[in-house]
């Protein structure tokens, strides 16, 4: 087996008239996640972190901001897109949300089960956290959102 293990991070602002998306959830918010697409951190984290897993640089190499094309586009659409870009398939992943408000746990699951669908792999093997900024930097004064993320997969043979 050859293992691979790749790491994504992304931020985006929060504001207003925007949905709040994140691993494919719409959450109640004043706020909104800025960005080209749905702007979900966790999503492009988790895509981040699979491609780089196998050295295929990053989201915006296949999924430019510069495109209509992807112009408020789904997430969850851009994680199975990305599926069928990686050579192996993934072993597990876990992500880190960090966010001042609102609070991320009663979605947890339901983003779990999200990510477990479009990757094709069973939720235990899906972890998903989050943590505040204890009010400090932007995130902390919730101007932002952020999202860790690593994957382990495994390549598979051409």
């Amino acid at each position: 087996m050859n293992m691979r293990i790749g790491f994504g991070y992304d931020l985006h602002r929060l504001a207003e008239n925007r949905d709040f998306i994140i691993g494919g959830v719409k959450i109640e918010s004043p706020l909104g996640l800025l960005g080209h697409s749905d702007a979900d951190v966790l999503l492009h984290s988790l895509i981040d972190s699979l491609l780089g897993a196998f050295a295929l640089n990053d989201i915006g190499t296949y999924f430019p901001d510069t495109e209509d094309t992807y112009k408020d586009v789904s997430s969850l659409f851009l994680l199975k897109q990305t599926m069928k870009i990686i050579p192996g398939r993934v072993i597990n992943i876990d992500a880190t949300i960090v966010a001042q408000s609102p609070k991320m746990a009663p979605y947890i699951s339901s983003m779990r089960k999200n990510i477990a669908q479009a990757i094709g792999i069973d939720i235990s093997n899906v972890s998903v956290k989050a943590t505040t900024n204890e009010g400090l930097g932007s995130i902390g004064k919730n101007e932002a959102i952020a999202c860790y993320c690593v994957s382990l997969c495994e390549e598979v043979s051409r």
